[in-house]
């Protein structure tokens, strides 16, 4: 009677849904347009619609490329954090986002040759156009390499070492 009584068990667990609790929706993706720190967005999947990128499973490393981003405000170092561009509970990334904090910017995965900053800074969710970021307007500077950048959002981020934003 156990042996039948453990397989019926069984096969009912078996059949029950995976998951119990349904993941919430995510919400809206929001540009902040606020003084840092800025933290990495938990529903990361809205930021990458918001970005128009590709959702890539977590663990797409493919046709890897690594640069850094250095942010600074009014004088003051911004910690680039980590997981900008994945959401962790959905397992998905972007083709561009972070593993770790301190601004190294990782590029893997289909659609990441043509990413720009301004999709990275829209995954950040943090506002950043030719004039601003976040909150900081009017003195924005942006090099790449160590060139200056005319139209920072536009910059495609594919084949540079480092970006410095400046506000």
């Amino acid at each position: 009677m156990r042996p039948l009584l453990t397989s019926v068990l069984a096969t009912i667990l078996i059949a029950l849904p995976v998951g119990c609790v349904s993941r919430p929706d995510p919400g809206p993706a929001v540009l902040r347009e606020s003084a840092p720190p800025w933290d990495a967005p938990r529903d990361g999947v809205a930021y990458i619609e918001a970005a128009g990128l590709p959702e890539q499973p977590l663990d797409t490393d493919s046709d890897a490329w690594i640069l850094d981003l250095a942010v600074t405000v009014d004088g003051r170092e911004v910690e680039v954090p980590a997981y900008i561009g994945v959401d962790r509970l959905r397992a998905v990334q972007a083709p561009v986002h972070t593993h770790a904090p301190g601004g190294e910017i990782w590029l893997e995965g289909e659609g990441n040759r043509d990413v720009t900053l301004g999709e990275f800074f829209t995954l950040w969710g943090v506002r950043l156009d030719s004039d601003c970021v976040g909150g900081a307007c009017g003195d924005l500077v942006v090099t790449a390499d160590g060139e200056p950048v005319a139209d920072p959002p536009s910059l495609v981020l594919r084949g540079l070492d480092r970006v410095v934003v400046s506000g």
